[in-house]
């Protein structure tokens, strides 16, 4: 079955956006420091909702790009929900998860983890770009992606 993940960029790191780059130098829920992975939603919905949860402040002009990930399910390992924490949605994430996404991108064992959202606990995909694999990802073209106002102001 094929699958889609979504990410939402902006424009001026529309470069990087699939380096894991942003995520080795900013550690994520999911990996930590030094640990290039690249974060994408399971709908364009909760890709809204993670932007949203991680800005600071609103943008007077955004300028963002949505970019579509479709990969063949093959190519997934899952978190097991059951095995996490209790306290896995927790801000500040428990370190653990930091332990589990590295422990993943270690073993190289699939080139996308599917993990919960810590919003929603709707799928959530990482992506690993030194994986030999990663050439099975397909990019979508990035596309103007406009922030409704009403959801910063």
């Amino acid at each position: 079955m094929r699958l889609s993940a979504w990410r939402i960029v902006r424009k001026k790191r529309l470069a990087t956006a699939l380096t894991g780059q942003g995520a080795s130098f900013f550690p994520g829920r999911w990996n930590g420091r030094g640990v290039p992975v690249i974060y994408a939603a399971g709908s364009i919905s909760l890709a809204v909702l993670e932007l949203l949860v991680h800005m600071e402040s609103a943008p007077t002009t955004p300028e963002y790009r949505l970019i579509e990930l479709g990969f063949d399910e093959s190519l997934v390992t899952a978190v097991d929900v059951r095995r996490l924490p209790r306290i896995w949605r927790r801000d500040p994430a428990p370190r653990v998860l930091q332990e589990i996404g590295n422990r993943w991108v270690r073993r190289g064992r699939s080139v996308v983890l599917r993990v919960p959202s810590a919003i929603t606990a709707e799928p959530n995909y990482l992506l690993n770009p030194a994986h030999a694999d990663f050439a099975k990802i397909v990019v979508g073209r990035p596309t103007v992606f406009r922030l409704d106002a009403r959801l910063v102001t």
